[in-house]
């Protein structure tokens, strides 16, 4: 029961952290309309050399998902909006207790 109560408060954690994050699928660059195209078929194909073939093409996947993250942030396409104090504050009191029941199994302070 506390591993499935842990796993609920890290999820809780990632929507009071995450709330704040907007991804978009196109971005506007002075006039010129980019895709994030590029981007999404790099962390595919980071993921599927992990998953598939990580004997053979585990550095490149990697390679391919910093590729990735990085043409995310190039583009544009990810907006950072503030947070309050107040969220942050229970987004990571949320996620270390999550943690720690999944873990432990139990919350130590």
């Amino acid at each position: 029961m506390s591993s499935i109560l842990g796993l609920a408060l890290i999820i809780f954690s990632i929507y009071f952290l995450g709330k704040g994050i907007d991804f978009s699928s196109t971005a506007y660059i002075g006039w010129q309309k980019t895709s994030a195209t590029a981007s999404v078929l790099a962390m595919l194909a980071g993921i599927s050399s992990l998953t598939f073939w990580r004997r053979e093409l585990g550095n490149f996947g990697w390679i391919f998902i910093a590729i990735g993250i990085i043409l995310v942030f190039m583009s544009g396409s990810v907006m950072l909006k503030p947070t309050s104090l107040w969220n942050f504050f229970v987004g990571m009191t949320a996620f270390a207790s999550g943690y720690q029941l999944l873990t432990r199994g139990r919350i130590r302070f």
